[in-house]
C-alpha cells in the first residue's frame, strides 16, 4: 500500500505539493473549504474541512493512518500541521511554540527575549490601547498579528491616521488584533532554510522589489540576492539565531528582514514554512538545482537527506499589476522570450494593490546573468 500525506490547504498555493508528493509516489489527503479548492480535482483524498479545524483534520488523519503532513506557503496551516504531527509522533515542529511561529507579536517577544535585532513594537486590541504607541517613533507600520499576503499593512506617518489604519489590520486578523511596529527603512530581502533535527541550512537569499508605502505588496523576488557577502553572513548567522529561538526543527522556513543604509539588520518575520510568490515552489530550485519542495516532503515523510546545490544560476518572478503594467505583453507572448520558465494571466483587468491577492498575473524566469529590469528580456 502507499504511504500517505496529508496537505493542509487545498487553494493554487498548494498545488505543486500535491503534485510532487504523488510523483514522489505518494498519496494526497487535502484539507480546506471547497471554494477555491483547486487541489480537490488533483489529491487522492480531499475533506472539506477548515485548515484550522485542527481536531476534525486529527481524526481524519489517524483514520487514514498518514504516515506525514506539511504544507506550503500559509502560516495558518502550520498550526494544524504541527497539531497533528505531534500526535501523531510524525515528523514536525513543537507543537507548543506554534503560536510563536504564526502570530507576530509572540514572535516579536521571542525576539526581544533572545536578543534578536528587530523593531519595536506594541499590540493594539482597540481605541484604548492606541496610547501604548505613544512611545514610538513615526512612521509606524500597522499589521494584523495573524495574516500573511500583505493583508493589512499599512505604513502610516502620523499619529493622526493611525486609528483607521488599526481597525483595517484588525479587520483582516482572525482575532481581531493588530500590532504596531516602528517603521525600518531599508532594502528588504527574505531568506529560504530548511531545517533537519534542528540542523538548519540556508538555500537562497532573495532580493525583494515591493510597492513602496503605504502597503509594501511585492512586485518581484529575483534570486540569489546581490548584497555584499559580509552582510549576507551576517544575515545568515541572525536567521540562524531566530530558528532556534521559534523552535524550528524539521522543514522549511521563510525570513524575511531589512537592512538599513546604516548596514543595521532587523528581522520582520519568520514563517516555519515555504516562501509564498513561487519562491520556495520554483525559484529555489531554479537557481540552485536544489530540490526544495520534495526535501520538505520527504522530511514530512522521514526521509532527511542533507540538501546539496547543484547550480548557482539566476532567477526571479515579476508579478503583473496596474503598477507593472509594461509586463502585460511579455506574459501575453511569454514562449517568444527564451528565459521565461512559465507565466500566467490570472485577471485580465489589472488593480492597484494594496496586497498580493489583487495581482493579476505573473512570469518567471531562470538565466545566467541577473536579469532586474524589465529591459533585461
Amino acid at each position: 500500500m502507499k504511504k500517505r500525506i496529508a496537505i493542509i490547504g487545498a487553494s493554487y498555493l498548494q498545488l505543486p505539493a500535491v503534485k510532487k508528493a504523488q510523483a514522489l509516489g505518494y498519496e494526497v489527503l487535502c484539507f480546506a473549504w471547497r471554494k477555491g479548492a483547486v487541489c480537490a480535482e488533483v489529491a487522492d483524498y480531499f475533506f472539506p474541512i477548515s485548515t484550522v479545524d485542527k481536531e476534525e483534520i486529527l481524526k481524519v488523519c489517524q483514520e487514514y493512518q498518514i504516515d506525514g503532513i506539511c504544507t506550503i506557503a500559509s502560516d495558518t496551516s502550520t498550526l494544524a500541521v504541527n497539531y497533528v504531527a505531534e500526535r501523531m509522533h510524525l515528523v514536525g515542529n513543537p507543537d507548543s511554540y506554534s503560536e510563536y511561529r504564526t502570530n507576530k507579536y509572540l514572535m516579536r517577544q521571542c525576539f526581544k527575549g533572545n536578543n534578536i535585532p528587530s523593531p519595536q513594537f506594541c499590540k493594539v486590541l482597540g481605541d484604548d490601547d492606541l496610547v501604548k504607541c505613544a512611545t514610538l517613533n513615526y512612521p509606524i507600520i500597522v499589521k494584523p498579528t495573524d495574516r500573511s499576503g500583505s493583508l493589512g499593512v499599512e505604513k502610516v506617518e502620523c499619529p493622526e491616521d493611525l486609528p483607521h489604519a488599526v481597525h483595517r489590520a484588525m479587520k483582516q486578523s482572525f482575532k481581531n488584533q493588530a500590532i504596531v511596529e516602528e517603521f525600518v527603512d531599508g532594502r528588504e530581502v527574505s531568506v529560504e532554510s530548511i531545517s533537519i533535527d534542528g540542523q538548519h541550512y540556508i538555500l537562497q537569499i532573495t532580493d525583494k522589489i515591493t510597492t513602496g508605502e503605504p502597503f509594501f505588496v511585492e512586485l518581484a523576488h529575483h534570486q540569489p540576492s546581490n548584497l555584499p557577502q559580509d552582510v549576507q553572513n551576517r544575515i545568515r548567522d541572525i536567521v540562524i539565531k531566530a530558528l532556534n529561538a521559534l523552535k524550528v526543527m524539521n522543514g522549511a522556513s521563510h525570513s524575511e528582514l531589512k537592512i538599513t543604509c546604516d548596514g543595521d539588520i532587523k528581522v520582520i518575520e519568520i514563517g516555519a514554512r515555504m516562501g509564498g510568490d513561487f519562491i520556495g515552489s520554483d525559484l529555489v530550485k531554479l537557481s540552485t538545482g536544489y530540490d526544495y519542495l520534495g526535501g520538505v516532503i520527504q522530511i514530512a515523510m522521514g526521509i532527511k537527506e542533507t540538501p546539496k546545490i547543484t547550480k548557482h544560476l539566476f532567477s526571479g518572478v515579476f508579478f503583473l499589476s496596474e503598477e507593472t503594467k509594461e509586463i502585460f505583453p511579455i506574459i501575453k507572448n511569454w514562449k517568444e522570450y527564451p528565459n521565461i520558465i512559465k507565466a500566467e494571466i490570472t485577471d485580465p483587468i489589472l488593480h492597484r494593490i494594496e496586497s498580493s491577492g489583487d495581482r493579476s498575473g505573473y512570469f518567471i524566469y531562470q538565466s545566467k546573468e541577473r536579469r532586474l529590469e524589465i529591459n533585461d528580456f
